[in-house]
């Protein structure tokens, strides 16, 4: 397991600058002290994270609790589809759906976000005029992330001229697994000032960052270059989401706050499809950062079919009885 991070414990030479506006204000001054800052950081324990989430997963909650817990979840979902197939008619359905989950019961919150490519940003926010639901949209060439800057930022500022309010970028992984974290917290920066006043979403990648050490040096480097959520996955790449991983997120945000006053959201994504999945994180978001982060403003679920199990299950608190799959609209 991890522990808070106190700024006096960071490694010698990554102390930050007196006077200096954040305590890890003076970290990235060179690729050596951002480099010695990161693997400063407490490692963390991976029996012990593993062990900790399979503790918070076998948690159970009953009647009024699931409901509440059920609600919450349905309105944390930026509901998904990033496929090579997408048109403008299946983005209107998405957004229809987002804006009105379940059709026969208008007390279904709404869901957060609708999360598109760029390129279709323009009609998801067309759609979702006037909702309150936000319209996400990958970029810096999701999901490899394999171009030049100036690509990356063209696709920020495209995303955003169509009308996405958030942004959802992918870190460079080479060049973070080369140990050139100077370089990808410099395209972090610009990148969030590509994004204008649109939110920025720090996709990790961390079934590519392999271990948790590295999940929780990458957290922080997004963190410090700006990210307003960081994410887990693409959805892309195996494994996605797992608890260890947004176990570890989680804590790095908790850190950070407490370190520097910032509050950053969690969006895990990619493999979460059923309701027991999404309580499974909402009990470890409760347990490891506390209420300050139930919230759709600090925490997301990244998810396609979701909602539909969300949908049937709650449902079935409301019937007494479940309804087939096909009672709820296909994505």
């Amino acid at each position: 397991m991890t522990h808070v991070l106190d700024p006096g414990t960071l490694a010698a030479g990554t102390r930050p600058a007196t006077g200096s506006g954040t305590p890890f204000a003076d970290v990235t001054r060179s690729d050596a002290a951002f480099r010695a800052f990161l693997h400063g950081l407490p490692g963390v324990d991976q029996v012990g994270a593993e062990q900790r989430a399979a503790t918070l997963g076998t948690r159970s909650i009953k009647t009024t609790a699931k409901a509440w817990a059920i609600d919450t979840a349905i309105a944390m979902v930026d509901l998904t589809t990033l496929e090579g197939a997408d048109t403008p008619g299946k983005v209107r359905s998405l957004a229809a759906k987002a804006r009105r989950p379940d059709p026969t019961d208008p007390t279904a919150p709404a869901v957060a976000a609708v999360c598109v490519y760029g390129d279709l940003a323009g009609v998801a926010r067309e759609a979702l005029e006037g909702t309150g639901v936000h319209v996400a949209a990958v970029a810096t060439a999701f999901p490899s992330g394999r171009a030049s800057r100036a690509v990356k930022l063209a696709d920020v500022r495209d995303a955003v001229g169509n009308g996405a309010d958030e942004i959802d970028m992918v870190i460079d992984r080479g060049a973070f697994l080369s140990g050139r974290y100077l370089e990808v917290f410099e395209e972090v920066v610009a990148v969030k000032e590509a994004c204008g006043d649109a939110h920025l979403k720090v996709i990790l990648e961390t079934g590519e960052l392999v271990t948790l050490d590295n999940a929780r040096r990458a957290s922080w480097l997004a963190m410090l270059a700006g990210a307003d959520f960081i994410k887990t996955s693409t959805g892309k790449v195996s494994p996605a989401a797992t608890l260890p991983v947004c176990l570890v997120m989680l804590e790095a945000v908790r850190d950070f706050r407490a370190a520097t006053g910032t509050q950053v959201g969690v969006k895990p994504a990619g493999g979460i499809r059923t309701t027991k999945d999404a309580v499974k994180h909402l009990v470890m978001v409760n347990e490891t950062v506390g209420a300050d982060w139930l919230s759709p403003d600090w925490f997301r679920f990244g998810a396609s079919s979701l909602l539909n199990d969300l949908l049937l299950q709650r449902q079935k608190l409301r019937t007494g009885h479940y309804s087939g799959p096909d009672h709820v609209s296909v994505d």
